[in-house]
């Protein structure tokens, strides 16, 4: 039995619904600048029309993306992860964006709370480890959180911490930093769970490390990404 299309109640073409999907998670724009930018392409939508597809397809695309890269990254053996937290603010309440990136910058997970403790990080790290699989090592600053908790999973022993080691997760925060500065903060914990959500999964599906390949696999790896997305949730 096929999969009925998310896209089959909507006059509007899947092409325009994910080209404005990905304008909007993938690069520090406003959903009015995602409207007038799709004006110039002859396009005739309102923001609020926007943001109806982005709460709409977005954690769609994200799951489908998701979904392939986690089958891909559990073949990896010498898998080492890089934890930290983000301090974010809701409605002036400070809260922590917990979040976990591999040794290539992959973002393999984002959790949203209230507190920074013993229990909360327990709940991030088997989150991450029930999609994920298990890491030969894990790098984290040196909140006792992590330690207490990885006593009980048992794996104190691939903690490591120090200076300058956890570098690829503190540099991985600068495009949420970037995207939150455009957002104008954000107002509820599930608004920002989701997005973070979404945003990850956007962010590594186009994340091609240009400074670190050649311009032809920078080129070709571009396109293959964007021709994947362009085929996200086809009938």
């Amino acid at each position: 039995m096929t999969k009925p299309s998310p896209f089959r109640y909507f006059k509007t073409s899947p092409e325009i619904i994910r080209l404005a999907v990905m304008l909007y998670v993938r690069f520090p724009l406003s959903l009015r600048n995602v409207e007038d930018l799709l004006h110039e392409r002859g396009i005739d939508v309102s923001h609020e029309t926007v943001r109806f597809w982005w709460n709409r397809f977005g954690p769609l695309f994200a799951s489908e993306i998701r979904r392939k890269r986690v089958q891909q990254l559990r073949m990896y053996s010498n898998w080492q992860w890089h934890l930290d937290e983000v301090f974010v603010k809701i409605n002036g309440e400070l809260h922590y964006l917990w979040r976990a990136v591999d040794h290539e910058g992959e973002v393999l997970e984002t959790y949203v709370t209230k507190r920074r403790d013993r229990k909360t990080a327990l709940k991030f790290l088997r989150k991450t480890m029930n999609r994920h699989g298990k890491a030969e090592v894990l790098v984290a600053d040196k909140l006792r959180s992590y330690g207490a908790a990885m006593k009980i999973i048992g794996n104190a022993g691939k903690q490591e911490t120090g200076r300058w080691k956890n570098n690829r997760a503190e540099n991985s925060h600068l495009p949420f930093r970037r995207r939150e500065r455009a957002m104008q903060r954000f107002r509820r914990m599930r608004s920002l769970q989701k997005f973070v959500s979404v945003h990850a999964s956007v962010f590594n599906h186009f994340n091609q490390e240009r400074s670190l390949s050649q311009r032809d696999h920078f080129k070709a790896n571009r396109t293959a990404a964007l021709t994947e997305w362009r085929g996200l949730c086809a009938a």
